[in-house]
Parts: structure tokens; C-alpha cells; sequence
């Protein structure tokens, strides 16, 4: 790929993650007015102290969403040699552009989600490589089958049309990696994950656009089915314990987090991910039996996609 394709290909990806953001955010306020609630998104604008920026979108104290964060940036500069020997391409000077999302509902019922989409140029010359990568997983405190299956089967079916995507290796791939192993238990119910495709490009951002326009209706469904159920304040506790989980992994382990910070990013963009509140109490363990207690048993991979209803 010459110079001014791999170029060309960086800036449609930008515009596409721009656009994506601006539409997911107009429905997740549509979601907002639905639940009878008038937050809406501020823009921040910001600029990269190495060149380019971007605008971060964030929601707080919403009735239907507790705290929302939607980015949009595109920034360019230099990776420390330590960090340009672990990604693809040779040299250290990157762009790299994307889009990346948390969603922490109100409601216990309603899972947190998360999604990222990316595109990285990396070195110049015959040495330069440029990759995409992202995904999108989810993470419920009170699971439910039909919404965990739901989730799965948007992503197993958008995987299906294109030849370059692997569902079976993107899930596995996502439940090996958003996995806390100081508690050893997955994050969430998994989803799809994917790093570092370098081959066949156009073909990869044919896939990427496709998931980026199927994270709404993986999402959106399972919200309207259950922003408005009743809860207690135990389930809010359990929600917020659960979310401390969230953070251990975000702060430890996230490699968007370790990112942005390693390439000077700004620190509240890069923790924007954070959810509004969160709780640790002291060896917490749930009652056998109980409906926190199922929680643990879908914290384990299972062929979701494959399993009927």
C-alpha cells in the first residue's frame, strides 16, 4: 500500500468515527428523553500536545444513564522505542484514530457496555504498517439469557458476512482478554475482540464500519427491555460493587488506558471510562442461590451465540 493509500485510508476511517460518534450519542439522548430524564452530552474539544485532538462526549447524573462516554480522536506523534517494538511496522512515529465508548446505565438491569474501534498508521517508508482493532463486550450485574444471546448473535452475524472476520477467534479472543486474573473471573459476558489486522485493509474497514453500525441494535434492545424495571438498593449495591471490578480492570490491565497514557494522552479522556459511582467493600460474596450469585456462573465463556434461547 503507498503512502497516499494508507493516508486515504486513515482519513475515511476518521470521518467514519466521527460520524459514528455523533450518531450513537443522538440515541443514547433519544434513550435519555424515553426514560423520562434531560441530560444530555457535553462536547469536549481538546488537542494533542504532539498534534491533532479530538472531542469527547460525556453524559452524567442521567435518569436512564448514570454516566456515559463517547470519544472521538485522531491524533498524531511518536511511540517510545519501547512501545514501537511491541506493535507492528518499524519506526516510531504513529496517527492513530478511533472512536471508543462506556456505557454505565442507572438501572442494575441494564449492563454496562463498552465498545472501540480503531485505526493506527505506524513508522514511514517501506517499514510502515497500519492495523485496526477493537471490539465491543458487555458486562450485566442481573444477566439475562435473552440479552446476553442477543448481544452475541449481532456480533456472531456481522462477523458472518466478511471473510476476514473470525467470531469464534474474536469471542475467544475477548474473553482472554478482558479477563481479571488477580480475581480470576472474566469482566463481563465477552463479545468480540480483535488487534493488530494488517492484511487485506479495505476489506478489514468494510468489517469494522459493519460492526460500528451494529452496536446500537446489539445494545439498544436490551436498554429499552430493561431501563425501566424496578430494583432495590441491595441490587444498587451489588451494581456497585460490580463496577469496582470495572475499574481494577480499566486501571490495571486495559491496554487503550495504558495507550493513552503512554503517548501523553489526556488524562480525562483516558479515564473518562470511569464509572460515576463504584464501591469495595470487604471479601464480598454472594448468597448461594441467590440472583448475585448466578452473576458469577456467566462470569465463565460459553458459546453464547450457539446456544438457543
Amino acid at each position: 500500500m503507498t503512502a497516499m493509500l494508507f493516508e486515504e485510508l486513515s482519513r475515511q476511517a476518521s470521518a467514519y468515527f466521527q460520524e459514528l460518534q455523533g450518531r450513537i450519542c443522538a440515541t443514547l439522548e433519544d434513550l435519555e428523553r424515553l426514560g423520562g430524564g434531560s441530560a444530555r452530552f457535553c462536547d469536549d474539544h481538546w488537542s494533542h500536545h504532539s498534534g491533532g485532538g479530538g472531542v469527547s462526549r460525556v453524559l452524567v447524573d442521567g435518569v436512564v444513564f448514570e454516566k456515559a462516554g463517547v470519544s472521538y480522536s485522531r491524533v498524531s506523534g511518536s511511540f517510545t522505542e519501547e512501545l514501537a517494538a511491541t506493535m507492528p511496522g518499524k519506526g516510531t512515529a504513529f496517527v492513530a484514530t478511533g472512536i471508543s465508548l462506556v456505557i454505565h446505565p442507572r438501572n442494575p438491569h441494564v449492563p454496562t457496555v463498552h465498545a472501540n474501534f480503531r485505526h493506527i498508521a505506524k513508522g514511514s517508508g517501506d517499514g510502515r504498517a497500519a492495523w485496526f482493532g477493537g471490539g465491543s463486550d458487555l458486562t450485566p450485574f442481573y444477566p439475562r439469557r435473552e440479552d446476553v444471546l442477543h448481544f452475541h448473535r449481532t456480533w456472531k452475524t456481522v462477523c458472518g458476512l466478511h471473510a476476514i472476520a473470525d467470531y469464534s477467534r474474536f469471542k475467544k479472543w475477548c474473553d482472554g482478554y478482558f479477563y481479571l486474573p488477580h480475581r480470576q473471573e472474566c469482566r463481563g459476558v465477552g463479545g468480540i475482540f480483535f488487534d493488530h489486522l494488517t492484511e487485506a485493509l479495505d476489506d478489514v474497514f468494510a468489517f469494522v464500519r459493519d460492526a460500528g453500525d451494529q452496536f446500537l441494535p446489539a445494545y439498544v434492545p436490551i436498554v429499552e427491555r430493561r431501563m425501566g424495571e424496578l430494583f432495590t438498593e441491595a441490587q444498587r449495591r451489588w451494581q456497585l460493587i460490580r463496577r469496582g471490578r470495572y475499574v481494577e480492570f480499566n486501571l490495571l490491565y486495559d491496554r487503550g488506558t495504558m495507550f493513552g497514557i503512554k503517548t501523553g494522552g489526556r488524562a480525562e479522556s483516558i479515564l473518562m471510562s470511569l464509572p460515576l459511582n463504584v464501591m469495595w467493600g470487604y471479601n464480598e460474596q454472594p448468597a448461594p442461590g441467590s440472583a448475585e450469585a448466578e452473576l458469577l456462573e456467566y462470569l465463565k465463556p460459553h458459546d453464547w451465540a450457539g446456544e438457543s434461547a
